[in-house]
């Protein structure tokens, strides 16, 4: 074989090669990275400052305290995984009165879980660790122990600052970047499951901004690392030993885990941390209104092209909102800057806003967007509306009832003997629902006689001919739906319904 063929056939060959091997030099950086070894250097290095938290605790026998709601943090007490959630909380740790009923002033221990954050002595736990605790003791790696005091607590978020005091400097963590995790990324839960100090677990992110439908703040992520009873309040790892997370609760059948556990993010816990230890309290921003989704139903009475956005359904009188010019009925789609998807997403924001700066929002109002311009105020400590309860003698209609078809309803006006059949107050103005018809999507949506409808779209109303009349301008247009506000025992709340053919 001559010297040309020879060096053809060789550099055809290294073609080969080069393109079998090609792909491997250009994987993602995804693909290509492997397991960690192990995590025993990084567990060495954080374990110092993960601590073991003992509370004392006087309540009487049968007690409200004593029940299992007290135990379970607010944004967990109702919800779709309550039942779960309830054992969890229920179940405690082993400890000197496990398994035992309390007698009257008897005292109760729990353990949980925490992490030092700052070397004089500051640590972070969950709130529903701590409860109502008379007394409190911090155990370090070393077996030294410290009266704890406590700095303050949020219950809302379920988290809580304490402080010891060791007379020396103590080893610290530093908090990561939650919002640069994602789902796969390896984790290692370090705490003290079941009163076993000192246990760690790993395992991945399974899910991100996990929304568990118990409160607005709800952000939760979640892990497959094991984690237990007593790992509540201890620390979530990243890759480079940084808290990423504070394990509050597992989604389990038994008490046990079954590799479902959610953590409160770091970057959401720093700042109420950070607030806690200035003011002693979370200072959220508030705006004082009352917001419901957007249906696609509501989405279309109102001409929006997409449901999105916070629906207004009550502005709270001298409120930031109402000094704002933010009106019932208005579709927040914009805070500061940002668009507004959801009741949650406007929550959210609203709450991380500093009191005192001006939101800037973008509302939906009779068919086109208007800006506004609100001064935030600080969230009172109650803004819980007390709903009431009425009865209602019966569902038959009312003298001068008006049938409306298209609603599938019979619509009475308030006058005194509505008002006291169906326990409206004095100064409610509107038309009174005297009947629903069955099958309709009126009684599929919720309606019920005592129901007022105040307005219809953008109008008010305050008789059934008011309503009649905006339900037939909304059939002239075309409209496959109106939008009721409905008033029932002093809430209010928006209801699209759809409209039928007469």
């Amino acid at each position: 074989m001559d010297s040309a063929k020879l060096r053809a056939k060789v550099s055809a060959l290294a073609l080969v090669a080069a393109l079998a091997t090609g792909p491997a030099l250009v994987a993602s950086p995804a693909l290509a990275r492997s397991a960690p070894d192990g995590f025993a250097d990084l567990i060495a290095d954080v374990s110092p400052a993960v601590v073991q938290i003992t509370v004392r605790q006087s309540a009487s026998a049968g007690s409200p305290e004593t029940g299992p709601r007290a135990e379970i943090p607010e944004q967990f007490r109702d919800g779709p995984f309550r039942d779960f959630f309830e054992r969890f909380f229920q179940e405690g740790v082993p400890g000197p009165h496990s398994g035992q009923r309390p007698g009257p002033r008897a005292e109760r221990g729990a353990l949980g879980s925490g992490f030092i954050v700052s070397a004089d002595g500051l640590v972070v736990t969950n709130n529903h660790v701590i409860g109502e605790a008379e007394k409190m003791e911090v155990t370090l790696k070393d077996g030294s122990r410290f009266p704890a005091k406590l700095v303050g607590s949020d219950e809302k978020t379920d988290l809580a600052l304490l402080k010891i005091d060791a007379n020396r400097p103590l080893p610290t963590l530093k908090w990561g970047d939650s919002d640069a995790t994602r789902v796969g990324d390896w984790v290692v839960a370090v705490g003290n499951p079941f009163g076993l100090s000192g246990t760690a677990t790993a395992g991945i992110v399974s899910s991100r901004g996990r929304d568990l439908g118990a409160g607005p703040y709800d952000d939760f992520i979640q892990i497959d690392a094991p984690i237990n009873t007593g790992n509540s309040g201890g620390p979530l790892f990243d890759g480079d030993g940084k808290v990423i997370g504070i394990n509050t609760a597992i989604y389990s059948p038994n008490g046990g885990s079954i590799g479902i556990g959610f953590a409160i993010p770091s970057n959401a816990a720093q700042k109420v941390v950070a607030e806690l230890q200035e003011h002693g309290s979370v200072r959220r921003g508030w705006l004082g209104v009352a917001i419901q989704p957007v249906t696609p139903d509501v989405a279309e009475s109102l001409n929006l092209k997409k449901a999105e956005g916070a629906l207004v359904a009550s502005v709270s009188a001298g409120s930031p909102a109402a000094k704002g010019g933010v009106r019932q009925g208005d579709v927040v789609l914009g805070f500061d800057g940002k668009p507004v998807t959801s009741p949650r997403e406007l929550s959210r924001a609203v709450a991380d806003a500093e009191v005192g700066e001006k939101g800037k929002l973008v509302v939906w109002r009779d068919g086109r967007e208007v800006k506004l311009d609100v001064l935030l105020g600080e969230m009172p400590t109650q803004t819980a509306t007390t709903e009431g309860a009425r009865g209602v003698p019966d569902a038959a209609p009312a003298r001068g009832g008006v049938a409306l078809s298209a609603l599938g309803l019979t619509l009475a006006p308030l006058d005194d003997g509505t008002r006291a059949r169906f326990g409206v107050a004095a100064g409610t103005k509107g038309a009174v629902v005297a009947a629903v018809d069955g099958g309709g999507d009126a009684e599929e949506k919720g309606l019920q006689p005592g129901d007022v409808i105040t307005r219809v779209n953008q109008d008010s109303v305050s008789t059934p001919a008011d309503v009649a009349g905006a339900v037939e301008r909304a059939k002239s247009a075309n409209r496959k739906s109106v939008l009721l506000l409905i008033e029932r025992g002093g809430t209010q709340q928006f209801v699209a319904v759809d409209l039928k053919s007469a």
